[in-house]
């Protein structure tokens, strides 16, 4: 089946796309943050500056992907080419399942970590959130160690998603991966003459 047969009005919506995109990307820009913050040297103002990007951009990834996923429950994802098996069909839902789990649960061990730290979390130095929770060391360590290995997580399911995407996209070509990108009337007015 060629891609253009099945892409042909069997696309994500333009929120859907839109949230897509924007999660994938703020991913990137977070977990450079996080890594920056980590090599920056304890108690100076350029890792407190990398910790608040890293903090407040958790904080709209937390809320985009809860905005995603309650656009996702009223407008459901066009449907994947026959060609595609059971097996991939399960693995691309767990994928999907996964990487919307992990980005709800980073965010908020999060901010757990620093609540119980007794630390407020700051949205860009604008609004600040009181710790919520009590001062509590193990639970800030636990929350922490949450926070860790989702990330290694994120890798994991960032890494089948991508490779997933590409096999279709590259060797299948049966428009699974033209399903989350602009309809093709809109990329052929964007192309380069």
């Amino acid at each position: 089946m060629s891609s253009t047969a099945f892409a042909a009005g069997s696309g994500y919506d333009r929120v859907a796309r839109a949230t897509h995109w924007l999660l994938a990307a703020l991913a990137v820009i977070v977990v450079s943050f996080g890594w920056a913050s980590e090599a920056a040297p304890r108690n100076t103002a350029a890792r407190d500056n990398l910790l608040l990007l890293h903090r407040s951009l958790g904080l709209v990834i937390l809320a985009l992907v809860v905005f995603h996923i309650l656009w996702r429950l009223r407008h459901r994802a066009p449907p994947l080419p026959a060609t595609v098996g059971r097996l991939q069909r399960a693995v691309a839902h767990l994928t999907q399942s996964g990487l919307e789990a992990i980005f709800l649960i980073m965010p908020l061990a999060g901010y757990v970590n620093a609540a119980a730290a007794g630390h407020p979390v700051s949205l860009f130095g604008v609004v600040a959130i009181p710790p919520l929770l009590p001062v509590d060391e193990r639970l800030s360590q636990f929350a922490i160690a949450v926070h860790l290995l989702g990330q290694y997580l994120v890798y994991l399911l960032v890494a089948l998603h991508v490779t997933g995407a590409l096999h279709h996209a590259l060797i299948r070509r049966d428009g699974v991966l033209d399903r989350m990108l602009p309809p093709r009337r809109l990329r052929a007015k964007t192309r380069p003459m």
